[in-house]
C-alpha cells in the first residue's frame, strides 16, 4: 500500500491492507557508499509516502536466507520483543526485550497514522522492560539457559560492561549495577549514573551506550524528538546527539550533535574511532535521505535539522541556519534511504571467512516510509585502514516473503565468543546466529 497525498481520502481506510510486493533496491541505487547520488527533495506533504509490511512472524520453521558462504541457525526463539545484544566476557548474551514507553500528550492526524503504521509492523506491542540472559552451557550452539538478568527498567536498551559494573541505559536514565562473573540474575539495586532526555513525546525512544577503552568515560547515543524540529528546536535539547558521560559524577556534555537518530554505537579496531549508525529523516522522497554510518569527532555538528549528508539544507526547517549548516560535515558511509539502520558492529573474530575481518555489521529494521522496500536484511560493508570502502555485502535477507510480509525484522547485532555472529530480530522473536557453511 503506498499512500500519497493525492490518496489522503481513500488512504485512511485502507491501512489494514497488506503492503504490495515490490522487490528490494541494488546497492547500485542512488544513497550508498562513501559519496552517494542523491535525488532532489520530493516533499510528501501533509500524508508521506507509506508502503508496509505487515508483521506476521517466521512460519514452519521459516529463517533469513544467508550469504552463500554462510549459515543461519536460531540460538534462542520464543523471546519478547527482542532488540538488542551484548556479549558478555564469558560467553553469556544479554538481550534487551523492550519496546516504547507510552505516549503521552496530544495527538494529531499525522500521529495517529505513524501509530497505526507502527502497529502494522509490530512496533506496538508493550515493552517487557527486562534484560534476558541466555547461556549456551553445553557448546551445542543453541541457549538451553534462559534467566531474567534484570526486570522492571523503563524500556531499555544499550548495555556495556566496565569492570564489575554493568552500565543500562533506559530510555530515561543511564543507570549501574554490580556484576558478578556467571550469575544469571542481578539482585543488587540499580544506581542512578544520569538522566536521560525523555520529554514528550520522546520519539526516538532507544538509548545506547558504549564506554572507552579504560571505562572512565561513557557515551551515549539519543535520538531526536521529532522528524525535523517539528514541535520546536526548544524541545530537542541534548537530542539528536551523543553524549559524554562521566561515569564517577554523572556529569554529561554533548559530545557530538546533529544527528538525527543515532542507535549503534561501536569502536573501529584500526583507528580507534567512535562510530555510531544514524537514521535519518522521513517525507523528502523515496531516495531522501540516506541512513548511515559514520565516525564521530569530538564537537562536530553533523546537520540536523537544518541540512542533511552535510550542506544539503532542508528548507522545511523554519527559521534557518546557515551558521550551523556551514559547519555541518558529510558523513563517512550512505546506508540507503529509509533502510532503518540500528545495528552496528565491528567484526573482529576469525570464526567468519577472512572477508568480513574488521568491516562493519549492520542491522536494517527495514523501511516504511518508500514505496518499494528497502533494507529488512544484514548487511556487512568492507573497512580498509579504517575506512569504509566497496558497497554493502549481503549477509542475512529473506526477512520479507513473496507476498511483503515481514517474517523478522533485524535489529541489533554482536559477535558472541566464539566469533559467530549473533542477530536479534524483534518481529520473529528470535536470535539468529551466523556461522560458516558446512
Amino acid at each position: 500500500m503506498v499512500l500519497s497525498p493525492t490518496r489522503l481520502a481513500a488512504g485512511l481506510t485502507v491501512f489494514a491492507l497488506a503492503a504490495a510486493w515490490t522487490a528490494l533496491p541494488s546497492f547500485a541505487q542512488v544513497g550508498y557508499g562513501t559519496n552517494p547520488t542523491l535525488p532532489p527533495p520530493d516533499e510528501t506533504g501533509f500524508i508521506p509516502t507509506i508502503n508496509i509490511a505487515p508483521a506476521t512472524g517466521w512460519k514452519d520453521g521459516g529463517k533469513p536466507t544467508p550469504s552463500p558462504e554462510l549459515q543461519v541457525a536460531a540460538f534462542a526463539t520464543d523471546l519478547d520483543h527482542p532488540r538488542w545484544l551484548y556479549s558478555l566476557p564469558n560467553g553469556d548474551v544479554l538481550v534487551a526485550e523492550t519496546n516504547s514507553p507510552p505516549r503521552q500528550g496530544p495527538v494529531n492526524i499525522k500521529t495517529r497514522i505513524r501509530r497505526l503504521i507502527m502497529g502494522r509492523v509490530g512496533a506496538r506491542v508493550p515493552s517487557a522492560n527486562r534484560i534476558t540472559l541466555l547461556r549456551d552451557a553445553n557448546g551445542d550452539n543453541v541457549a538451553e539457559t534462559r534467566s531474567i538478568f534484570l526486570e522492571g527498567l523503563n524500556s531499555p536498551f544499550g548495555m556495556a560492561l566496565v569492570g564489575n559494573m554493568l552500565y543500562v541505559a533506559n530510555t530515561d536514565s543511564l543507570v549501574r549495577y554490580t556484576y558478578t562473573e556467571g550469575a544469571i540474575k542481578i539482585k543488587g539495586p540499580a544506581t542512578k549514573v544520569a538522566d536521560l532526555p525523555s520529554t514528550q513525546p520522546n520519539s526516538h525512544w532507544t538509548k545506547n551506550v558504549v564506554a572507552n577503552s579504560d571505562g572512565t568515560k561513557l557515551y551515549v547515543s539519543v535520538g531526536s524528538n521529532s522528524n525535523v524540529a517539528n514541535g520546536g528546536i526548544e524541545n530537542e535539547t541534548n537530542r539528536a546527539a551523543i553524549l559524554e558521560i562521566d561515569p564517577a559524577s554523572g556529569r554529561s556534555r554533548v559530545f557530538a550533535s546533529g544527528l538525527r537518530n543515532p542507535v549503534g554505537l561501536a569502536w573501529e579496531p584500526v583507528t580507534g574511532a567512535l562510530w555510531t549508525s544514524v537514521n535519518e529523516r522521513d517525507e523528502l522522497g523515496d531516495d531522501l535521505v540516506p541512513d548511515y554510518m559514520t565516525s564521530v569527532k569530538d564537537g562536530a555538528f553533523y546537520g540536523w535539522p537544518y541540512s542533511y549528508f552535510g550542506q544539503n539544507v532542508d528548507t522545511r526547517v523554519k527559521p534557518q541556519r546557515p551558521d550551523l549548516v556551514a559547519k555541518a560535515i558529510m558523513p563517512d558511509y550512505a546506508l540507503g534511504a529509509h533502510t532503518a539502520s540500528l545495528g552496528l558492529a565491528f567484526y573482529q573474530g576469525t570464526l567468519l571467512p577472512a572477508k568480513y575481518r574488521g568491516g562493519a555489521v549492520v542491522g536494517q529494521h527495514g523501511s516504511w516510509n518508500r514505496a518499494d522496500p528497502a533494507g529488512y536484511k544484514v548487511v556487512f560493508v568492507a573497512f580498509e585502514n579504517g575506512k569504509p570502502v566497496g558497497m554493502p555485502h549481503d549477509i542475512l535477507t529473506g526477512f520479507l516473503d513473496a507476498e511483503g510480509n515481514a517474517q523478522g525484522r533485524p535489529v541489533g547485532v554482536a559477535e558472541d565468543r566464539s566469533g559467530a555472529l549473533l542477530v536479534a530480530d524483534d518481529v520473529g522473536n528470535v536470535i539468529w546466529r551466523v556461522t560458516p557453511a558446512n
